[in-house]
């Protein structure tokens, strides 16, 4: 079954911090919520996807990880002791025990089955609690970086009007930037990730297309032309996800938007886009 992006995990040292800078970027962010292992986020809600931004914040909660069980925590403190950035991709789910079957068949690593729940506060303040069932994968192309899907147990108390709306007129995740010396290992994996088939478009970039949004592999050169100057040469010798697009109602907005909060747009082929510096340790460019 052809799977959607359902959100990206974006690692910060400081989950307040990085809060305001989002909300400077023009979007609308949730109540800051606490997970149950040692993690705390705050989200960008847009339609059917979000943006996870996420910090250590009880370091002491975190459960570490064995040959079996994936620790999402754990994870996460060990990227941040080198960047801030994007950590883990994550494909939408409507069931959790059909998407570790598949990925079984398919060869996949998997890991142990992994749920939990937490308090989301809704708009009118009062709080409820939501749950999700995820599905860790991991492959040898792409090592260091997370992916997984997630099922959500009650979006109805999840997905609220009132956090997506954005003055940067936001809707959905475009693409996700994966940089990888070798487009064709990963590209594989995430096919299979996503259900989904690859499209080479010749110039040092294959794309996976996804029920919603589309996954990016670049050459560290294909990179570097689309977005000058992004990342140093060896930040990319390795994997790494170099950060997303976002569709916008009309990049106009943004333009005038993200200047006035003393920001520094970037221009390349009509590309809008933030250097990471400024997108929190990934580019973040903009599509009408």
């Amino acid at each position: 079954m052809l799977r959607g992006i359902d959100h990206l995990v974006l690692c910060v040292n400081d989950l307040k911090k990085a809060r305001s800078v989002y909300e400077a970027l023009g979007f609308t962010m949730t109540p800051i919520a606490q997970h149950p292992f040692g993690t705390g986020n705050t989200l960008v809600q847009m339609d059917g996807c979000f943006l996870e931004v996420l910090a250590v914040t009880q370091p002491g909660d975190i459960t570490e990880a064995d040959g079996a069980h994936f620790s999402f925590a754990a994870f996460n403190r060990d990227f941040l002791k080198s960047r801030e950035g994007m950590s883990m991709l994550v494909l939408d789910s409507t069931d959790e025990v059909a998407d570790r079957s598949e990925f079984l068949d398919k060869g996949l690593h998997v890991y142990a089955p992994f749920e939990f729940q937490r308090l989301a506060k809704q708009p009118d303040g009062s709080e409820h609690t939501v749950g999700f069932s995820l599905t860790f994968i991991s492959d040898p192309s792409l090592a260091d970086l997370g992916f997984f899907t997630c099922k959500q147990w009650r979006p109805d108390l999840f997905w609220k009007p009132d956090y997506q709306q954005h003055a940067n007129g936001a809707l959905s995740i475009d693409e996700v930037f994966v940089i990888t010396p070798e487009p064709s290992q990963g590209a594989a994996f995430l096919a299979a990730f996503a259900d989904g088939v690859v499209e080479d478009s010749g110039t040092g970039v294959l794309k996976v297309k996804t029920a919603r949004g589309s996954l990016g592999l670049y050459t560290p050169h294909a990179f570097e032309a689309r977005f000058p100057g992004a990342l140093p040469q060896a930040a990319t010798t390795a994997p790494c996800f170099g950060g997303y697009s976002i569709n916008v109602r009309d990049s106009k907005t943004v333009e005038e938007l993200w200047p006035a909060a003393g920001l520094s747009v970037q221009n390349t082929a009509g590309v809008r886009w933030l250097h990471p510096d400024q997108g929190l340790g990934c580019v973040i460019a903009v599509k009408d």
